[in-house]
């Protein structure tokens, strides 16, 4: 199993540190030639509207964007989940706009603003979530919209279809769950 990782911007290394931990093989996608054949696809946290003009100068966002249209399971953390969402409440830009959400941007603060909160995150089950500079779900536009988990009353992790996108940081703090759980997702 081959897992693309997003690697023009963000934390793409802890992603790839989790991934290969648990025995899956992982490719940094740096340019439109890294595009070959992969299982699975991490869209990091970092700064979304970096990473998608850095996706459009390098050629990748459409074909990324037909792949995950296309089915191609794809676990989305923070930033990702921009990428991801199909409306942004405080902003009239889209990106790959796949997610059927609206999210809010930065809608914790500045990263001094940074916590962690232990949750229940669907079939995962208890896990401590790290935000920084987070967004979080402001309504799930989808009766299809699985809402896997929730801080103070907001939605910080949604799977729809093929996509698991989530507000935290699952790649800090060892805890490989929530990625062994979208490599299952894979497996079928």
């Amino acid at each position: 199993m081959k897992i693309g990782i997003l690697a023009v911007q963000g934390a793409f290394a802890e992603h790839e540190t989790a991934l290969q931990a648990l025995g899956a093989e992982t490719v940094l996608l740096r340019n439109k030639n890294d595009l070959t054949r992969i299982d699975g696809l991490v869209l990091p946290g970092g700064e979304s509207t970096a990473q998608s003009k850095l996706l459009k100068d390098l050629e990748m966002f459409e074909p990324l964007k037909g792949m995950i249209e296309d089915g191609l399971p794809t676990l989305a953390t923070c930033a990702g989940l921009i990428l991801l969402a199909r409306r942004l409440a405080d902003d009239d830009v889209v990106h790959f706009g796949t997610l059927p959400v609206t999210a809010r941007r930065n809608a914790y603060g500045r990263q001094l603003g940074s916590f962690q909160r232990a949750g229940n995150v669907g079939r995962i089950g208890n896990f401590v979530m790290t935000f920084i500079r987070a967004p979080y779900v402001e309504s799930a536009d989808s009766d299809d919209v699985e809402i896997l988990a929730t801080v103070d009353d907001r939605i910080v992790g949604v799977q729809y279809r093929n996509q698991l996108a989530l507000a935290f940081h699952p790649e800090m703090g060892g805890d490989l769950r929530v990625h062994e759980y979208f490599l299952k997702g894979i497996k079928g």
